[in-house]
């Protein structure tokens, strides 16, 4: 897909010599490269995408793009070729603008929201509200596109030519509006440039992937990107400003002269004034524009409020009518493994599986969770392998302190051994207890509950399956949950 060919002065781009060749197709991986293609060398964390060129050369590649370094490595069999030669500064930001160009079509209205958690609620949050409004719609992210038209994705923020791919084949669909996910790795290697965003949402700033980012300021500066540079001076910038970070993210919205829609609890243009919990959701109480609103959410844990009033923001930011917006609140549904009802024993006690993989996220959710409680919270945590390893204890410290009772299990343990990640959560949690088979721990939690009771399974959300060394071994919390209940119930699987 992406139409017939195009010249590189068509896609906006000009080469050494300036030769000036018809393109057939785009590629990053020399693999994938036929005669005629455009062959992005990008530089990469392990290996430079310069030492591919020669074999995309070998392919047919008409056209190679890098920077300095990359023409550097591939400088013999480059003066070799009559391959046209781009050689800039920011090579990943130039793929991003190329691809936008080259596949063309984007759903009409498209919104972006980043942040540390939340990103996948609030997206999915605004498509449901949408698609009530009667727009087609969809939402792009952790859980591939969901809504109107669906599609598998392999990454939060895919690289730019799937992305744009994506985008054109759902505008084709007669998609209208797109929600997408924004993630920091996405932002930092430029896959957002290039997508005509109507709206921006920040969420929340806490420690994860420093892993990938060295430092809190490196990952800060990262989800800055999609106000600094993606989101045109034109968009709106829906900003939580209860967040420490709110205040510096709003302020890189107000610099580039962004329209400013803040979310707050108690402050901001659309404000949270209270809540009221019970074991089946929630009613909320909030304020847009001089006026006082309440609506029932279906949905546990009081931090959805925030990512509902987030997506409200962004329905509204995106040209919806607000009134309107508010009134498909009763209908929003659970995001798939967010604080998702996974199953209920015989005598009451609920089981949840959550997607909390950090311990802002853990802490967030549990404390969430003990408004609907009237017994004990038991949680079930773990941490993933060849990860930050800096937040292991914490993980552990911030179930200790928000559960009764904290099992510690394996999450996906990748190519590091359990026993030392389980040992590293459990630092943070001296009083746990450690069940290394992840389906043990699920088991042995479901049958401590007592009527009152509430179990959250945390880390893993809608992930079905659990990564060991290099196999991917089926594991689905919501599914494991349900086998449990049906054991210790009787009921038969």
């Amino acid at each position: 897909m992406g139409g017939p060919a195009k010249t590189l002065s068509q896609l906006a781009l000009t080469a050494r010599g300036g030769a000036n060749p018809q393109i057939t197709g785009l590629a990053v991986d020399s693999r994938e490269v036929k005669d005629g293609f455009f062959f992005a060398a990008l530089p990469g964390t392990r290996v430079h995408g310069g030492e591919f060129i020669q074999y995309a050369l070998r392919m047919g590649a008409a056209a190679i793009l890098t920077d300095a370094k990359g023409a550097e490595i591939a400088a013999e069999e480059l003066a070799a070729s009559d391959a046209a030669l781009i050689v800039t500064e920011d090579p990943r930001q130039a793929l991003a603008y190329t691809a936008a160009l080259w596949f063309g079509a984007q759903p009409e209205v498209m919104v972006a929201v980043t942040g540390t958690n939340g990103k996948t609620s609030v997206a999915t949050f605004l498509r449901q509200i949408w698609s009530e409004l009667g727009h087609a719609a969809v939402n792009l992210g952790t859980t591939g596109v969901e809504g109107a038209w669906t599609a598998p994705l392999a990454h939060t923020t895919p690289e730019p030519i799937t992305l744009h791919r994506c985008l054109a084949q759902a505008a084709e669909a007669g998609i209208t509006h797109a929600a997408m996910e924004a993630s920091s790795h996405g932002l930092e290697q430029r896959r957002l440039d290039g997508v005509r965003l109507r709206a921006a949402g920040f969420t929340n700033f806490t420690q994860d992937h420093l892993d990938y980012h060295d430092t809190f300021e490196a990952y800060f500066a990262a989800k800055e990107g999609l106000f600094r540079r993606v989101l045109p001076p034109e968009g709106t910038a829906v900003i939580n400003i209860d967040d420490p970070k709110g205040g510096e993210m709003r302020a890189v919205a107000a610099a580039r002269g962004q329209t400013i829609l803040a979310v707050g609890q108690g402050v901001g243009d659309l404000s949270l004034l209270n809540q009221r919990f019970d074991a089946t959701g929630q009613d909320v109480r909030f304020s847009y524009d001089g006026k006082v609103y309440q609506a029932r959410l279906n949905l546990i844990g009081g931090f959805q409020a925030q990512n509902v009033l987030m997506a409200c923001g962004l329905a509204i930011a995106a040209g919806d009518d607000a009134e309107r917006v508010f009134e498909t609140l009763p209908h929003l549904i659970t995001v798939r493994g967010r604080m998702q009802l996974a199953a209920t024993r015989d005598n009451g006690a609920a089981v949840f599986v959550d997607y909390a993989h950090t311990p802002d996220a853990v802490s967030t959710a549990l404390t969430a969770l003990r408004p609907h409680v009237m017994g004990r919270l038991i949680a079930i945590v773990g941490a993933g392998g060849d990860r930050d390893v800096g937040k292991r204890p914490l993980m552990g410290q911030a179930a200790a302190e928000n559960a009764d009772i904290v099992l510690v299990t394996d999450d996906n343990p990748r190519s590091e051994d359990p026993a030392l990640i389980r040992a590293a959560v459990l630092g943070g949690a001296p009083c746990a207890t450690e069940v290394g088979d992840r389906a043990e721990a699920i088991l042995r939690g479901i049958d401590s509950l007592q009527p009152g009771d509430a179990l959250l399974i945390a880390g893993k959300g809608h992930e079905t399956g659990q990564i060991v060394g290099d196999d991917v071994l089926p594991f689905d919390d919501v599914e494991q949950a349900s086998v449990a209940v049906a054991a210790l119930d009787g009921r038969g699987v």
